[in-house]
This record gives C-alpha cells, structure tokens and sequence, in this order.
C-alpha cells in the first residue's frame, strides 16, 4: 500500500456516505452518478483491506473500522482544504467554494430568507450549504470540521473559536389578545413571569434567555418545540411567550387571536454572532463575511459596532 492508490475525491466519497447514510443521496451530494461513487468506494476498501460500511437494502452503517478511517478522513480533508485556503488567503481572494454555514433553530428560518440574496450577489463564487441545529449541536459541528461558520446567540463557550457580534434582536410579547397583557403601558420583562408564560423545550438557547430575563423558574409554563407551534399554541389561548423580532410578523395577526407588543428601552433582547473555527485559514475572508452580515443586521435589530467584544 502506497499514497498512489489513495485519492482525497475517494475520501470525499467515504465521509458523504457516512453523513448521508445512503448512497444515492451521496452520489447527488458530490455530484457524480450512484455506481460511479459505489465503485470507487469499493475500490478504496480494497486498497485499505478494510470494509467500511454495512450495507443493507434499507440502510448503510459504518462499521468499526469505517468509523476510524472516516475519523481520519475529515481530518485529511480539512487539512487539504487548509492548503487551499492557504492560497487563497495569500492571493488575498474573497471566500470561494463550498461554506457549511449553520444558524440556531430559532434564527434560520427568519435570517436566511432577508441575506441569501446579497449573500450571492456578493460572494458569487461561494457554495453555501445551510443548516439548522441547537447550539449544542452546532458547537459539536464546529470543532469537528462538519460546520465551517455558524450564526449563532450569544453568550456561548469560546474555546478554539472566533466570535464576531452582528447585531441585537429584540424580543416582543406575544399573548392572547384578550388577555390582561395585551393593554396598558411600557412593558417590563419581569411583567410576563408567571404560570402563563409559555417556553421551548430544553436545549434552546431562547428558552434559557426567557426564563432568565423574565426572572421565571425553569418548570414555569408549558413547553413547544418550535416558535411556530408557540405562536399557536399563544392563538389558541393557553398563555403568552417571547418572541424574537425577526419572527415577529410585520403585520397584525390576520386570525385577531394574538396580540404583539414590545418592551421598554431596556426590555431583552439577544445578540447574534458570527462563529468560527480560530485555526481556519480563512480567517480573513470569514472576518469579512461578518462585517458584510453585519451591515446587513435587518429592520427591528440593532447592528453591533466592528470590533466589538462579544
């Protein structure tokens, strides 16, 4: 065995189907046709000596020693990605190529409609692969090469990572529009702690911003999934919840059934931020992406200063 019989493109194949855990979606992911990836992965196990996968009708699994050699195979991409990267940054070009960029539950959905737009228009030579996790998730992602840039909200352990602040989103009240809360003055957070006060489920960063501006318990109120499903279940009566302000629609509830009111010049918020790897070789261009997202900080935010710390 020899480096001859190796090929990053094969690698590349290996750590596709290991992600996709099918074959067909692989072969779409790096564009090539299924039997064209199925030979050449083939071909890699023969060269290794090792089978990397259990194969089945229904799924495919790694096996043991798939699961080292995919280990080491991300490893070897992100370094020959590295050296590209390394080139680009001394030609001094603007990011190229593929960018897994990954943003909070809470966020992508909103953001990513209102910048993919002037993204393109100003990175036309970018491949943009998005994605949606909990932080946590997204975290994992990072630090192991899955995720390269992740929009995310802070604050967050900064370990091995860059952090770059875009802007800061408010929170608006969202409650019944016959409820009590729906009326009166300035609106304070501490106004909403109640048994009413509805949540997401644990691991949401937002639920852990809620419950600490509101001063509320962690076992107040009910839970939900999504944002969605907490602004039906606040329609349908069963108690009010924060929402950040990019979900919040620009017009009146079309249903009548909620009403939307926002707080005083010190009501919470949440500040958005750009995350990557600190050992990235496309520090440069990433530094630029985040000033070019933060110039894009949309209606109802507020764009955070260059430079400033997280």
């Amino acid at each position: 065995m020899n480096l001859a019989g190796l090929s990053l493109r094969d690698l590349e194949y290996v750590v596709a189907v290991c992600d996709e855990g099918h074959f067909g979606r692989a072969a779409e992911r790096c564009n090539v046709s299924q039997p064209t990836l199925s030979v050449q992965v083939r071909k890699l196990e023969g060269t290794l000596g090792l089978v990397l996968f259990e194969r089945s009708n229904r799924r495919v699994l790694l096996t043991p020693a798939g699961q080292v050699i995919v280990r080491q195979a991300r490893a070897v991409l992100a370094e020959a990605q590295r050296l590209l990267a390394l080139a680009s940054e001394g030609r001094g070009a603007p990011l190229t190529g593929r960018l897994v960029l990954a943003a909070i539950q809470t966020l992508g959905p909103y953001l990513f409609p209102l910048v993919l737009r002037p993204l393109r228009d100003e990175y036309p030579l970018l491949s943009l692969a998005l994605s949606e996790a909990r932080t946590a998730e997204i975290l994992d992602g990072l630090r192991d090469g899955r995720i390269d840039a992740a929009l995310v909200s802070l604050p967050l352990p900064t370990s091995g990572l860059s952090v770059s602040p875009l802007f800061v989103e408010p929170f608006w009240l969202a409650c019944p529009s016959d409820h009590a809360l729906a009326q009166g003055g300035a609106l304070r957070a501490t106004d909403i702690a109640g048994p009413d006060l509805l949540l997401l489920d644990e691991g949401n960063c937002l639920r852990d911003q809620t419950v600490a501006a509101c001063g509320a318990g962690n076992g107040a109120g009910r839970h939900a999934t999504s944002l969605e499903t907490l602004r039906s279940m606040v329609a349908a009566g069963a108690g009010y919840t924060l929402l950040p302000a990019l979900a919040v629609p620009s017009g009146p509830d079309p249903s009548g059934l909620v009403a939307l009111r926002g707080f005083d010049a010190d009501g919470p918020g949440r500040t958005i931020a750009l995350v990557w790897r600190s050992s990235d070789p496309r520090a440069a261009g990433l530094s630029h992406l985040a000033a070019f997202l933060r110039g894009q900080a949309p209606a109802g935010t507020v764009a955070c200063r260059e430079g400033e710390a997280p």
